[in-house]
């Protein structure tokens, strides 16, 4: 799959879709047929995924055999389809529905899997800057860019992981039903955060390319896009998670965006510098206000989830 994914909407398409199929089916075939023991929690859901599994197959292969606009339509479908079943538990027609007390999610390990995504994102986009400016002469402007880039990823890393990342975890952790939650926040909202993290990283790379030029269409479209989508990613996440809205986020996504004004006005560095200097004054402004909460004694919300976890398991 990993040599399909580059030629995907070429000539390997049929490599790319029977071996993402191929994974997929195989594996729920043998948790439901071979792993788990009859009548039991552990092969019904395996069997039930795997409908769904084989319902999205039929498209992901009908999508590998034909060209051009009908692969992308079919592929979508597939697409729908497999982020469809878990919103619905994987419900079958003719079956009992299931209830999130069907799955028990480990917290921890959980969290932490969905942690590593991120930092595997973070890591792909050094390295196509790297790569990038490795081809390039390493003039001033090109230095730069590369400089801007690597700060724009260390801010996307700081404003997850510095908070995000645990206020999340902790409220799984004391969620009434975890595997809602967990749905909700990791499989669909954390791939807004990926989302964001990838176009950013073509945005960096357009940059460190053309650090004088003017970005126009499309490529100043991804340049703004990426920050913003990362931030507005966080933002959907707190609402689902908390019910309140991160104001300063929403803030700084608003910002990026009006900044897409000044792009036919000023160059790619400049650009791209003033959406770091976004991405770090909102990252000042929470370090500030939870300095000045400290201050007056008031408990943050990760020390609300965390009391609250401590009297749910004295």
């Amino acid at each position: 799959m990993a040599i399909a994914i580059p030629d995907a909407f070429e000539d390997k398409a049929l490599l790319f879709a029977g071996t993402y199929v191929g994974m997929q089916i195989g594996r729920h075939a043998f948790l439901a047929f071979a792993a788990a023991r009859s009548r039991t929690p552990e092969r019904e859901r395996a069997s039930r995924i795997l409908t769904w599994f084989v319902l999205a197959g039929v498209f992901w292969i009908s999508g590998a055999l034909v060209d051009g606009s009908a692969r992308v339509a079919l592929w979508v479908v597939a697409l729908a389809v497999d982020y469809s079943a878990p919103l619905v538990l994987y419900w079958v027609p003719g079956r009992p529905r299931l209830s999130g007390a069907t799955w028990e999610v480990g917290t921890e390990h959980f969290a932490e899997r969905f942690q590593l995504f991120i930092i595997v994102a973070l890591g792909e986009s050094i390295v196509i800057t790297g790569a990038t400016t490795s081809e390039l002469d390493l003039n001033r402007p090109t230095i730069l860019a590369f400089g801007v880039a690597f700060l724009v990823s260390a801010s996307l890393w700081w404003l997850y992981f510095n908070i995000v990342a645990r206020i999340v975890q902790q409220h799984l952790e004391v969620a009434q039903d975890r595997t809602k939650v967990a749905r909700d926040a990791y499989t669909y909202l954390h791939v807004l955060i990926v989302a964001g993290i990838i176009v950013s990283a073509v945005g960096d790379e357009l940059v460190i390319a053309h650090p004088s030029e003017t970005l126009h269409g499309p490529e100043l479209v991804a340049l703004v896009a990426g920050p913003a989508l990362y931030l507005l990613a966080h933002v959907a996440l707190r609402l689902r998670m908390t019910g309140s809205v991160s104001g300063k986020r929403l803030t700084g996504a608003v910002a990026c965006f009006a900044l897409g004004f000044l792009g036919p006005h000023v160059s790619a560095l400049v650009l791209s510098a003033l959406l770091l200097g976004v991405l770090i004054a909102v990252i000042a402004a929470e370090q500030l206000a939870a300095a000045r909460r400290s201050a007056r004694g008031q408990p943050s919300l990760l020390e609300r989830l965390q009391a609250s976890a401590e009297q749910r398991d004295p």
